[in-house]
């Protein structure tokens, strides 16, 4: 087994995002993908109609399950839903792994997945053993501690959670006019990434985009080539969605396969 990742997250019954869309991106990447579910969800690229979070015991049998048997080059954790999910993670996980956090905390739908008083423990427990943290605008204002509203709050907000002890920080502006923007911020300095904007919306981007972070870093990449592969990655998966029976949209991180080798490695 040349590489491997675990993704810890939701299940999403549409298969557009959460774990569903964490394998699939992996497989895209060629890395062989184990997860451990911290949360069950009914939901599809409309909305989420429930979400049962997963007590921190099973969640952390899970991880440590995959690491017993499997050599995880890296991690990516998704939806938590809880603090005592994010504490039962944060205890079961080793030391040295990459870490990719992607801070999930409201669906595009507005249905609230991280609860609000687990956004400490997020900060305490996870943010300062990750790689690199990947949150939307509206997640970095909520760690960052103020809105964020274009390119300069932007990089104001990733220097706030690059403080609180993150390798590093993307923030991505998918929620600003224009084309679609990402900032990453390390202790050197900064990269600055654009895309093509689409004339639709698109579920589960976000999960996509954090995992092929992890699955680059989990073949070996330096962050700063992982996050370029990750960018083209995603643009490619987003142009070629997914549209269900009422035309909304899903993220297609297998689209390629099938087409020969892999181009973003």
């Amino acid at each position: 087994m040349s590489s491997c990742a675990l993704t810890i997250a939701g299940s999403d019954s549409g298969g557009g995002a959460g774990i569903q869309a964490d394998l699939k991106t992996f497989a895209a990447y060629g890395v062989w993908g184990t997860s451990a579910l911290a949360a069950v969800t009914a939901q599809n690229p409309g909305g989420v109609a429930g979400v049962w979070p997963l007590s921190p015991d099973a969640v952390a049998a899970q991880v440590r399950a995959v690491f017993e048997a499997f050599p995880v080059g890296a991690v990516k954790t998704g939806m938590l839903a809880e603090a005592g999910v994010i504490h039962g993670v944060a205890a079961a996980l080793p030391p040295g792994v990459p870490l990719v956090v992607d801070p999930v905390m409201v669906a595009t739908s507005g249905a609230r997945l991280l609860a609000e008083d687990a956004v400490d423990a997020l900060v305490a427990d996870l943010i300062p053993r990750a790689a690199v943290v990947t949150p939307n605008l509206p997640e970095a204002g909520v760690l960052a501690g103020f809105p964020v509203e274009g390119p300069d709050g932007m990089r104001e907000a990733g220097r706030a959670i690059l403080a609180m002890g993150a390798g590093a920080v993307v923030v991505k502006g998918g929620h600003l006019p224009g084309d679609p923007t990402d900032i990453l911020i390390d202790a050197t300095g900064e990269v600055v990434l654009s895309g093509l904007r689409h004339p639709y919306a698109v579920h589960g981007t976000g999960c996509s985009f954090s995992a092929a972070l992890a699955a680059g870093l989990a073949r070996g990449m330096p962050l700063r080539d992982a996050f370029v592969a990750a960018k083209t990655f995603i643009d490619g998966a987003i142009a070629h969605a997914v549209p269900d029976l009422r035309g909304r949209r899903s993220v297609n991180p297998l689209w390629e396969c099938g087409k020969g080798d892999f181009p973003y490695v």
